[in-house]
């Protein structure tokens, strides 16, 4: 029987960053048990733990805001509810934030719509040359674009998935942007194709999540 609703916040580090989605739920499953916390299942022929992710973390990608909502069939404050599951945590995983929130709040999933990323990346471009790609990029209506996935190549307007870009750092061969990218049922952005769409080749040094936008922001 579900009682309580946790709102959990944590982060990923470099320890973890090629972990799949299922492992990293199977950690959690891990250190909740050991934790005595109690998890609430769904019905049916097979039963699940309630617990689900905001959005699923790219491998390779760290982040300081990964949203997971719990449900438990015990209630527990939690502070406390923190305190314990993080001594149970590897290194790499760590527990910012839990709270409290309603039970019949609409799913994590559902109120997704934008993700927030750092990505540092090599380049032989100037500053200049930068500023001008993601204007002209952010002034487009349209950008096609492809690429490949195991069941073959996949087209959409990239456009479409770019709230808005800006340079955080230049110097002689590397770069740190800053993105704002949708992320949902619709479609999410991944920073390496808009790196790609910008002129900048090549996979990014590194990516960070900083932010999940949820609700109205």
């Amino acid at each position: 029987m579900a009682v309580q609703r946790l709102r959990v916040r944590f982060s990923r580090g470099e320890e973890v960053k090629y972990i799949s989605h299922l492992d990293l739920m199977r950690l959690w499953q891990r250190a909740f048990l050991r934790a005595g916390v109690e998890l609430a299942y769904s019905e049916g022929f097979n039963p699940h733990p309630r617990m689900s992710l905001a959005a699923p973390l790219p491998l390779g990608v760290i982040s300081e805001a990964e949203l997971m909502d719990v449900v438990l069939a015990r209630p527990i404050s939690p502070p406390v509810f923190a305190s314990a599951v993080g001594r149970q945590l590897p290194p790499g995983v760590k527990i910012i934030q839990a709270q409290a929130v309603p039970l019949n709040m609409p799913s994590l999933q559902s109120q997704v719509h934008s993700a927030e990323y750092l990505v540092t990346i090599g380049t032989s471009k100037e500053r200049r040359e930068i500023e001008l790609a993601m204007a002209r990029l952010l002034a487009a209506e349209r950008l096609p674009w492809e690429h490949m996935r195991d069941t073959g190549p996949h087209r959409y307007d990239l456009r479409a998935l770019v709230n808005d870009l800006w340079l955080v750092h230049w110097e002689k061969g590397l770069c740190t942007l800053g993105m704002s990218l949708r992320c949902g049922g619709g479609g999410s952005g991944r920073p390496e194709q808009v790196c790609a769409a910008l002129g900048l080749p090549g996979y990014p040094r590194s990516v960070s999540r900083t932010r999940l936008v949820i609700g109205q922001g």
